[in-house]
Parts: C-alpha cells; structure tokens; sequence
C-alpha cells in the first residue's frame, strides 16, 4: 500500500532492525574512536618528548620514531619472523579449539566423563608453563612441535570452561518442552544447547586466541631460532631495544588482530546475539 509520498509503508517505516546508513555508521564510528585515537597520539607524543628532552639513549628506552624506524628499515626480518610466529599461534590455536570444544562436549553429554576430564584440565594451567616448556622441548623436538604444544596448552582451558557453562545454562522450561514434544537428548544438544552455548564459546576463544600469542612467544623464548619472541630475545642481548619494541609492537597487533576477527565471526555465526543485547551500537 503506497502513502502520500509514492512509496509503500514497509519501505518508509525504518522497523527495529532497519539497515543504518553508511554515512551515519562512519561518522558514529570516527565518534566512538576519536577520544581513543586523541589518547594514543598524545602518549606517543609525551613519550617522543620526555626521550629527547632528558636525552635518554636508546638501548634505554628508544623514542616512538626510533621504534617507527626499526619496523621500516628491519621490515624484512620482522615480517619473516611475525609469519612464523602467526603459525604458531594459529596451529596451535586450532588444536586447542578442537580439544576444547570436544572435551566440552564429552564433559557436558557424561557426568563420568566430567570426573575423568576436568581435574586433569585444571591441573594442567596450575603447572608453570616456563616451566613445561623445556621439557615439551625434550619431548617433541626443537623444531615447531613444542612451540605449538605450548600455544594449544594456554588456550584449550578458556575454550573448555566456557563452551561447558553455556552448554550447561541452557533454559531448564525450554528443554522441557521441547522434551514433552518428543525430542530426544541429541536433538536438544544441536537445537536448543548449542545455540545457547555459542556466545559463551566465543567469549573462551576470545580469551584463548590472545593468550595464544603469549604461547607462542614463551615456546620461542625456550627454544627456537626463528619468530618474534626470538627476536626480541637476540635483540635484547645486542642492546638493539627499538628492535625489541618493534617485535612487541607487531606482537601487541597480532593479538588484537585475533581478537577483532573472533568478534568478527562471532557476529557472522551467532548474529541474535546481538540483537539480544541491543546491537552493535550499544
């Protein structure tokens, strides 16, 4: 039914989830992000100047450009050293998603599976990593094996946790319905238990997906001869500092990196989650 103007009235009423328009998403974004970005560039700012006017040397503390200068002029060797540290981190990532979700789901489906898999999974993230490290070196060898064991050890235990609670805080009035209409235990897993699980899943591999780089970096620091936490380590003993905070730099933006392209699949797997919370702009 067309009103006064020509167009239907579904077309000109804006409904609750209406597509905004892209003009005002920028400029709600530039808004979100302003105060943030003002921050950033005067903490870069006061550090440039508190390093040139106490004239500190730069295997001290290096100034903001030094640091610029090192990600440009060693592109080459930080590039080659952040891809190998970036596969560490997402083979070992993708182990621990899949032990994660399956040790989950074994603890969710039997409660015996519960007392044969959780005190062994606590008892593995009371254990110093540092110290785990050499001898997973021992273990599996000195090449890429051990540093993606250390990488998949920190990151199975959020995926774990958390995939179990949303399993388990499913709404007890919806699995009896669904119950009474004749489902059997399987069906109310895939129907009702894992869509409610997905969000605190996702919330785990959030966690998971940074705490991996730290992963990565400790299995370097242990033993290796390439990536960032080896660079940083030879940089440091040559007192190129600027090199060293050029390798935290880049390993500070895989993580965030990570962390954004977790939301982002987040929103694309589990899109009513958001509306459940007001959307994206709240």
């Amino acid at each position: 039914m067309k009103g006064p103007t020509g167009m239907n009235d579904v077309e000109r009423a804006p409904g609750p989830y209406a597509a905004p328009r892209v003009g005002a998403g920028i400029r709600t974004s530039l808004v979100r992000w302003a105060p943030v970005a003002v921050i950033a560039i005067a903490a870069v700012g006061i550090w440039e100047a508190v390093v040139a006017l106490e004239d500190i040397p730069n295997w001290k503390l290096p100034a903001p450009s030094a640091i610029a200068d090192a990600l440009w002029g060693d592109r080459g060797d930080l590039a080659r050293h952040t891809w190998v540290t970036l596969k560490e981190v997402l083979i070992g990532f993708g182990i621990a998603l899949g032990a994660g979700l399956l040790l989950a789901t074994l603890i969710h489906m039997s409660r015996t599976m519960e007392r044969v898999i959780y005190p062994p999974a606590i008892a593995s993230q009371t254990l110093p990593i540092i110290v785990i490290a050499p001898l997973l070196l021992a273990w599996v060898g000195y090449g890429l094996q051990h540093k993606v064991v250390v990488v998949a050890l920190i990151s199975f235990f959020p995926i774990l946790v958390n995939t179990v609670d949303g399993l388990r805080s499913t709404d007890g009035d919806l699995l009896n319905l669904m119950r009474a209409l004749g489902a059997n235990r399987w069906q109310m897993f895939i129907k009702a238990q894992v869509p409610h699980g997905l969000p605190y899943m996702f919330s785990g591999i959030k966690i998971a997906v940074t705490a991996s780089v730290i992963g990565a970096v400790v299995g370097e620091w242990v033993g290796s001869s390439e990536g960032l936490g080896y660079l940083a380590l030879r940089s440091k003993s040559q007192f190129l500092t600027e090199r060293v905070y050029a390798a935290i730099f880049l390993l500070g933006v895989m993580g965030v990196v990570l962390f954004l392209a977790a939301g982002l699949a987040q929103r694309v797997l589990v899109p009513w989650h958001g509306r459940q919370r007001g959307g994206p702009n709240t």
